[in-house]
């Protein structure tokens, strides 16, 4: 069923007639006309829900939002080449800050094309370029489609130009990844255009600065997402393989993590985006000849109480795990053992769970010798306790934890486990004839 959608206006009209003809105040009258349009299935994520404030004291009738009244503020300066054309990017930033609604509403008046016309004037001196890239970057926000050529090649352009700057090249990044989250067309038109090998330099360059070194790995691994549903097949493993095989992106990013020990969110992205890159058999071995494996081992082992990093460190070993070779070498270097206690540390947690889970999996796959090593350790009743755990959790219930059981059963006989594992899937069968 389509989800029904209004317009701002519409919306303002309401709030507006509640309070001139029922004599609501501004709070009460607000309240009513979202409860409305809530009742009636309206969609209201991309509706400002506020009341409109008073333009100016000498016309109380003229009413608008924060967010247009700030954009037409700095339409004025930008027409009148205005000293305050500063001030009011930095509010228009801080409106759109606030939510995806006030975004989505300045976008609707205009705001794209007044924004980046902001930033090519503002090419030459860096601080008016770092608070227009900003105000670009709060803008876009979830509004891909904003996009276009113009905005694409000065966007490059300011890749290219500022290279050296950190700064400004970790606005540059963020906003390379707004544009191209669920939107494939976006991706192949930045990367035609030569952004990976500027993410991946830049990784190089900056590679002490730590900020810089997330957003740059962010903006690679949404290159590899194949998220758009409007596109039914996307370039996601060309892009991967441009990465990897054409700018050299597995080493650099093995060098950044080592460069980095002590900062989880760097880690964190680090890992994540080496599990997308991991999609072929050299790839994976690639990582290990790098020291990934031995640089994955040692952070989980120190890092085993942090969950968020525990499960991308977790998702990286399942990836690499995909290269049989693989598989013996995170086996034979305690890699099982620490991935049992990691979810045995954080068994509440479904997410680490079911990557703990689908890494055993593979690891067991083909593999009877890895099998007796993950039933010697716990894996095995890890995995049980986990499904026991977690009974609503699809993620943990059917795929990995099932399989990962299957394949130690099938290799290491254990009559409790067989047991187990035969009550469980009964379980799940029962669970889904009951949702059918």
């Amino acid at each position: 069923m389509a989800t029904r959608r209004i317009t701002q206006e519409t919306f303002d009209a309401v709030v507006r007639e509640n309070t001139q003809e029922f004599d609501m105040e501004d709070s009460e009258a607000l309240k009513e006309a979202i409860e409305q349009f809530e009742s009636q299935g309206v969609d209201l994520s991309y509706i400002v829900k506020a009341v409109p404030k008073v333009c100016s004291e000498e016309n109380t009738e003229d009413q608008t939002h924060e967010v247009l009244q700030a954009l037409e503020s700095l339409k004025a300066a930008v027409a009148s080449s205005s000293a305050s054309v500063l001030e009011d990017l930095r509010v228009f930033t801080q409106q759109c800050s606030l939510g995806f609604a006030q975004r989505y509403l300045a976008a609707q008046k205009e705001a794209y094309p007044t924004i980046l016309a902001c930033c090519q004037r503002a090419a030459g001196e860096k601080e008016a370029l770092s608070v227009a890239l900003a105000a670009l970057s709060a803008l876009t926000d979830g509004q891909p489609d904003l996009l276009d050529v113009e905005g694409r090649e000065f966007l490059i352009g300011a890749l290219t130009v500022h290279q050296t700057d950190a700064a400004l090249s970790c606005v540059c990044f963020r906003i390379v990844r707004h544009f191209c989250l669920k939107h494939e067309n976006n991706r192949q038109g930045l990367v035609k255009a030569g952004v990976l090998p500027l993410l991946t330099a830049s990784i190089t360059r900056h590679i002490k600065h730590p900020e810089v070194v997330r957003e740059a790995c962010v903006a690679l691994r949404v290159m590899t997402f194949d998220d758009d549903v409007r596109v039914p097949f996307g370039l996601s493993h060309e892009h991967v393989k441009m990465i990897a095989l054409e700018h050299n992106g597995l080493k650099v990013i093995v060098e950044a993590a080592k460069a980095h020990p002590g900062n989880t969110a760097v880690l964190g992205e680090l890992c994540a985006t080496l599990s997308r890159l991991a999609v072929r058999n050299e790839f994976c071995q690639d990582i290990v000849d790098l020291g990934g494996l031995t640089f994955m081992i040692t952070l989980l082992a120190d890092s085993l109480d942090r969950q968020e990093l525990v499960k991308q460190v977790l998702s990286a070993l399942k990836a690499i795990a995909g290269n049989d070779d693989v598989k013996d070498s995170i086996v034979n270097g305690g890699g099982a053992e620490l991935i049992v206690m990691a979810m045995n540390r954080h068994m509440a947690s479904a997410q680490v769970c079911e990557q703990g889970c689908a890494a055993l999996c593979v690891l067991a796959l083909r593999k009877p010798n890895n099998c007796k090593v993950i039933m010697e350790c716990g894996g095995a009743l890890a995995a049980l306790q986990a499904m026991k755990t977690h009974p609503a959790e699809v993620g943990v219930q059917v795929k990995p934890s099932v399989r990962c059981l299957a394949c130690i059963s099938r290799c290491v006989y254990s009559k409790r486990l067989a047991l187990h594992l035969r009550f469980l899937q009964k379980s799940i069968e029962l669970q889904e004839q009951e949702f059918l």
